[in-house]
């Protein structure tokens, strides 16, 4: 494998953000100070905390937070010594308001997620980002749904707006390692900022896919602890540090301590397990959005409905984060 110094790799750890799909947007103070605590000693570098769909989306239609998020960034960034705290915003449903807020409580970097096809909308937050003295990324989500072509030329105006780092977001753990390597590979070759991987585990090539990500030159790599995450989950933390270990890759990420962070600090607080069941891989095989899953669920058992059949039309209907409303409308006419 061809090795990037280990000093360029970052860990966005995510399990306060993408895990909260999975646990119904319900964390607690209390949790997300234990798991921003333990993250901090272990050394992680990056800890996004926010509401699975980013700023602004506790709503109806994506689910009510518990607790709201920017009580729960504060509390990280309270836990933080070394690791920097970070965002997800998704134009749409975060706003700049939002950003500045998340900004004045501590966050320092923030992810502006779009549709891969729909780059443009991110200009006004990456703009202010850079303004307010934040980390700036592009996420471009749903990677695997378009061509390469036009995943670079949308990398190149995320760049051009400001951003310091571009990812190639397999938001439906649908690509295979090809795909990885052919993506990552072309934005490294267009684009002068550094690129970035997020993975789904719902093929179960998550850790894999992350490999091959980082063999073609991507430096900000996004896990989650105990693989908590929408679907299957995200790459595996601690199985990733401990991979890149025996690789001879050390990102000054303590093993043992990630390793009793999964175990009696995360596992305790999911609500389910994050696996590869008949939902999660018929999510990865149709290619549609992760978080779609729990919606998808409790639509099914409304209508009555096989909710992997659900799941098979979203994809044929390539319906993208934010579509949401979409299922429920899917259920009613399968049911017909």
């Amino acid at each position: 494998m061809k090795r990037n110094s280990t000093e360029s790799i970052r860990i966005t750890e995510v399990c306060l953000r993408d895990g909260s799909h999975a646990v119904a947007h319900q964390f607690t103070v209390e949790q997300v100070r234990a798991v921003a605590r333990t993250l901090d000693d272990a050394g992680m570098h990056y800890i996004e905390v926010s509401h699975g769909d980013g700023l602004g989306g506790s709503t109806l239609q994506y689910g009510r937070s518990l607790v709201d998020e920017m009580k729960l960034i504060e509390t990280a960034v309270e836990q933080c010594k070394q690791a920097q705290v970070a965002v997800l915003l998704i134009p749409g449903i975060g706003t700049v308001q939002e950003l500045k807020q998340a900004h004045s409580i501590g966050a320092k970097l923030v992810r502006v997620a779009t549709h891969v096809t729909e780059a443009n909308v991110s200009a006004q937050h990456l703009h202010v980002a850079r303004e307010l003295g934040m980390e700036a990324i592009g996420f471009l989500m749903m990677a695997h749904s378009a061509p390469v072509e036009v995943l670079v030329e949308q990398a190149k105006l995320m760049e051009s707006y400001g951003a310091q780092a571009v990812y190639v977001t397999d938001s439906a753990g649908a690509m295979l390692p090809q795909d990885v390597r052919e993506r990552v590979k072309a934005l490294r070759g267009a684009l002068s900022c550094e690129i970035g991987f997020h993975a789904h585990n719902n093929l179960s090539l998550a850790v894999a896919n992350t490999l091959v990500a980082i063999e073609e030159g991507a430096t900000r790599i996004d896990s989650s602890t105990r693989c908590l995450g929408a679907g299957a989950g995200n790459t595996q933390t601690e199985a990733l540090i401990a991979v890149l270990q025996r690789m001879d890759m050390h990102l000054g990420i303590d093993l043992y301590k990630m390793m009793d962070l999964a175990e009696d600090v995360v596992a305790p607080i999911m609500h389910r397990v994050p696996e590869i069941n008949k939902g999660s891989l018929a999510m990865g095989y149709a290619g549609v959005y992760s978080s779609f899953l729990l919606h998808a669920e409790r639509a099914g058992k409304r209508f009555g409905v096989d909710p992997r059949d659900i799941l098979m039309e979203l994809g044929r209907c390539k319906a993208v984060g934010g579509q949401e409303d979409m299922i429920l409308d899917v259920a009613a006419s399968l049911r017909k």
